[in-house]
């Protein structure tokens, strides 16, 4: 290890987009700090940010009250003004979320009475023939159409979000692992990387897929953990494409923390159908057959994913038969688009969510944000953190100023 120290006023870890949203926000609420940005990755924006499918949610289907509620309505608004302001290409295309049978309509009334209270407006429902004039190919009993909804692309973002943080004087750090944290006795912080050591007033960890790791280097008793969920997605191919406008979703299943496998047109063109939701056995694997003994083994330890392994194993097994059949898939993309066949489908990517799991057996919902003296931990930060970084990462910079001050 090296042993050049370098000081700063705050530490970010983490070079994904609620990572460099914090960073940004921080500077511009207390300009001049000294702040570095800490990504382990030879790029910004790798693994979760980089991997989703540029969906820029409205706020529909989170609990009134909730953080994600709040969160996304004011990022929302947020992202749509930062990206016409910095020229990123993004639609404000609308969605519609299809009901395909009758017992779908109590969970679609659900979210039509959510998204009411989370403030969003020109909701609409849709009867067939409704949502054949949005979606000509798509097949439902009821619909509601979500006009808010809109693509962009999140990396473009991650980008312009790095220029504004170096334009203020910050610094963003590449191929850094961290491998310790800990207060010193003059209580700075210290960040011992795999090149050198760094020390800050305050340290912002926002780590995703990581993030448990990096939390527990200083909370030995966290009482959660990430549990790594891989989606994969097939792209339409040139046929495919011309039975889907913009975005068509099923009505979510309201126990199970995934929306179920969708429609999304891309920013740059081509359209996703995905994602699927099964266990990941590396946090970082992209492929069927990415296989981490560590990652896997502290997974199973876990008693928290032991109760959720016995209480969604039918789900599970779904998702898996999902994975490796590809009938099955198609199956289930019917549902919404009966046209949809095997040969309209080519391979995609794949993402990983980093789903936080407590204890007791729970998925964690709700964001989570963890604060103590100068720490400030983000351990669940799934979908919508993308569409809600800005206003998420206001929220961490108001607690970073109060440490600093």
């Amino acid at each position: 290890m090296n042993s050049l120290i370098m000081n700063f006023d705050a530490i970010v870890i983490g070079g994904g987009i609620v990572g460099l949203s914090s960073a940004m926000n921080l500077l511009e609420r207390r300009p001049g700090t000294r702040i570095a940005v800490i990504e382990k990755e030879s790029r910004l924006a790798a693994h979760q940010t980089g991997n989703n499918s540029g969906v820029i949610h409205s706020g529909l289907y989170y609990k009134p009250g909730s953080l994600k509620a709040k969160h996304c309505r004011e990022g929302y608004a947020r992202l749509v003004s930062f990206c016409r302001e910095e020229g990123i290409a993004h639609d404000i295309c609308g969605k519609v979320v299809v009901a395909t049978s009758d017992s779908e309509l109590p969970n679609l009334d659900e979210l039509h009475r959510r998204g009411c209270a989370n403030g969003l407006e020109g909701l609409r429902y849709l009867d067939a023939a409704g949502i054949k004039e949005i979606e000509p190919h798509c097949t439902g009993v009821k619909g509601l159409f979500v006009p808010q909804t809109g693509i962009v692309d999140f990396k473009a973002v991650c980008e312009k979000y790095a220029d504004r943080i170096r334009e203020a004087g910050g610094e963003i750090i590449l191929d850094s692992r961290i491998e310790a944290v800990h207060r010193s006795s003059s209580g700075r912080v210290e960040i011992a990387t795999t090149e050198q050591t760094f020390t800050a007033s305050v340290l912002v960890a926002c780590a995703g897929l990581q993030a448990d790791r990096i939390a527990l280097l200083t909370d030995s008793d966290l009482p959660l953990r990430i549990t790594p969920f891989r989606g994969e997605y097939f792209e339409l191919n040139e046929s495919g494409r011309q039975l889907v406008r913009n975005l068509i979703y099923p009505v979510p299943d309201p126990s199970f923390p995934f929306l179920g496998v969708h429609f999304t047109r891309m920013i740059h063109g081509g359209v996703e159908c995905g994602p699927n939701a099964v266990f990941a056995f590396a946090r970082e694997g992209y492929r069927k057959t990415d296989f981490s003994f560590r990652d896997t083994w502290e997974a199973l330890r876990w008693p928290g994913f032991r109760k959720i392994a016995r209480k969604y194993w039918r789900t599970g097994m779904g998702e898996f038969h999902r994975s490796f059949s590809k009938t099955a898939f198609v199956h289930a993309l019917q549902r919404l688009i009966p046209e949809i066949t095997a040969d309209c489908l080519q391979p995609g990517g794949a993402g990983v969510r980093a789903q936080a799991c407590s204890r007791d057996g729970q998925l964690l919902d709700d964001f989570r944000i963890v604060e103590s003296d100068r720490i400030i931990h983000v351990c669940n930060a799934p979908s919508p953190a993308a569409t809600a970084s800005i206003s998420i990462g206001e929220t961490i910079a108001g607690m970073a100023v109060q440490q600093l001050n």
